[in-house]
């Protein structure tokens, strides 16, 4: 394990966090408007995500796994995600984040230290509130994707969630024509709540990062 970097994320998480103004510099926004923001309800459901650290190349490099989901799941189908989900009853977030990553694609929770929190952000689409974590493993983890759940898995080089992968996509949603910054992965666009989350991992590193802001018709 890179002790510095685990204690430099460690400090940072320990800070003032770069929260909703990480994020809205990765929300989806009204064509020519400003991003969207949601603040979640009293009732919204709670969920938890964890952002993995391993390393690839010795100590130098590392990477993180996304799962691309199944295109028949209720929520998020085909989506490119974090590992993640629901709280249950008497759980914590933290134990959460480590229980569905086991669950969704069998990394061993005792090889995972876990850093610390991101910010809290409200999935309105699904009426998630979800608790980002990070956490760091000493080696390559032995992923096993559950395949009632994960259609693939992703390791992305931390290397390649860089500005110069940030690209703008525009499309319909609801009737709404919406532009949207995400990260280009090759055949992969990854946008959205994840982007979001991902992009305050990466201000933590950067806190100018994100994307340009002269968006293309």
């Amino acid at each position: 394990m890179n002790r510095d970097l685990a204690d430099r994320l460690t400090e940072r998480l320990r800070a003032p966090l770069p929260g909703d103004a990480a994020h809205a510099r990765f929300s989806p926004r009204p064509k020519g408007s400003v991003p969207l923001t949601r603040t979640a309800p009293a009732d919204a459901r709670r969920a938890a995500a964890l952002i993995l650290l391993y390393p690839t190349r010795g100590d130098d490099t590392y990477s993180l796994p996304l799962t691309v989901r199944r295109a028949d799941l209720p929520d998020h189908a085909g989506q490119i995600s974090l590992p993640g989900g629901r709280i249950d009853t008497g759980e914590t977030a933290a134990a959460a984040a480590l229980r569905e990553t086991v669950e969704e694609i069998g990394v061993d929770p005792s090889q995972v230290t876990l850093l610390g929190s991101l910010t809290p952000l409200y999935v309105f689409v699904s009426r998630f509130l979800v608790t980002p974590f990070v956490g760091i493993a000493h080696a390559r983890p032995d992923f096993r994707p559950e395949p009632r759940e994960v259609a693939e898995l992703l390791e992305v080089p931390l290397e390649a969630l860089s500005r110069d992968s940030i690209r703008w996509g525009h499309r319909t949603r609801e009737g709404y024509l919406i532009d949207f910054p995400y990260f280009h992965l090759g055949e992969y666009h990854v946008w959205g709540a994840t982007a979001m989350m991902l992009g305050e991992f990466l201000s933590l590193l950067d806190p100018e990062f994100g994307p340009t802001e002269n968006v293309q018709p």
